[in-house]
């Protein structure tokens, strides 16, 4: 996925939408919900696809059991509150636009079970996963985009990636960007889907346990290190066999057995995967150093032995 960089803006309940000098302010109480209201799951969501340019939740919904599935529909994503800013360093566009959309943390407000401490996962139709822990929420505040200088989805500019797909029905960008952390030579990456068909509401204890290192290697600087960047990087396309099928094909435990069995190759395939296997699809990292290579194998190196999924 391309890497955005966006300027302008952020909200809190009572919402601002910046344009130029002028603010607008967006209370809730416009669209009928208090802060102690009902969740607007109970009103809005349906048991099934009415459109294409439906958006898919799951997971912990509120005041559904867990595991749901239900979609929202676009016209009711319009209706929520919106906020809109000037993106003017975006890889992904050609110049400076304009984008308007639903902010992720008024969505797990409105939506998830446990509210904005949900774990906000974004799938994109070939199964693309970008992760949204309360700390990068409140951090970098990303918005499910809607409009692109004012136009829907069909109208959107195509990705610069692969073969040019098409970047709706929804895309996530965000106010502005700054890296809040850096893990050896690697910042902290902004997480910028587009082709956006589905928003998870998860746990995130339960999400990142699963991936954490055990106990006894939890204080290793360099495990430590490699669990930051897999869970930021890999994470997006691979995970424990639990999570079914995702956008890569190798699973966490295929990964551990491949960096502790060859781990020169390992290190070629993650800076250049077609350099290991022509067939590859899978984007290099080139700018991996020697040491977040092996602090990667370290970190994977821990699910042998703990013989986890």
């Amino acid at each position: 996925m391309l890497r955005r960089k966006a300027g302008a803006i952020f909200l809190s309940w009572e919402l601002l939408i910046f344009s130029g000098m002028s603010a607008h302010a967006i209370g809730s109480d416009l669209f009928g919900v208090k802060p102690d209201a009902q969740p607007r799951s109970w009103q809005i969501l349906r048991e099934k696809r009415s459109s294409g340019l439906d958006l898919e939740f799951r997971g912990d919904l509120a005041g559904l059991p867990a595991g749901s599935v239900r979609y929202i529909a676009r016209e009711d994503l319009k209706a929520l509150p919106q906020v809109t800013y000037t993106v003017t360093d975006d890889r992904n566009f050609v110049g400076a636009v304009e984008v308007r959309g639903v902010a992720l943390e008024v969505l797990a407000r409105e939506f998830a079970g446990s509210g904005e401490k949900a774990l906000i996962v974004a799938v994109s139709g070939d199964l693309y996963r970008a992760h949204y822990p309360q700390e990068y929420v409140q951090a970098h505040r990303p918005v499910l985009v809607m409009e692109i200088d004012g136009e829907g989805p069909a109208s959107w500019p195509k990705s610069k990636e692969g073969s040019g797909s098409a970047m709706g029905p929804y895309l996530i960008s965000h106010p502005h960007f700054t890296p809040s952390f850096k893990v050896l030579g690697n910042e902290e990456e902004p997480q910028i889907p587009w082709g956006v068909v589905r928003l998870e509401f998860r746990s995130e204890e339960a999400i990142f346990g699963e991936i954490a290192p055990p106990a006894v290697n939890a204080g290793e600087a360099e495990v430590h290190a490699g669990y930051r960047i897999a869970r930021q990087d890999c994470l997006r396309c691979h995970g424990p066999a639990s999570y079914g099928r995702l956008k890569g094909q190798i699973a966490w435990s295929g990964i551990a057995f491949f960096a502790d069995s060859s781990p020169r190759e390992f290190a070629a395939y993650v800076r250049n995967p077609r350099s290991v296997a022509q067939s590859a699809e899978m984007p290099g990292n080139p700018a991996y150093d020697d040491a977040t290579v092996e602090a990667l194998i370290a970190y994977f190196r821990t699910f042998l032995v703990k013989g986890k999924p």
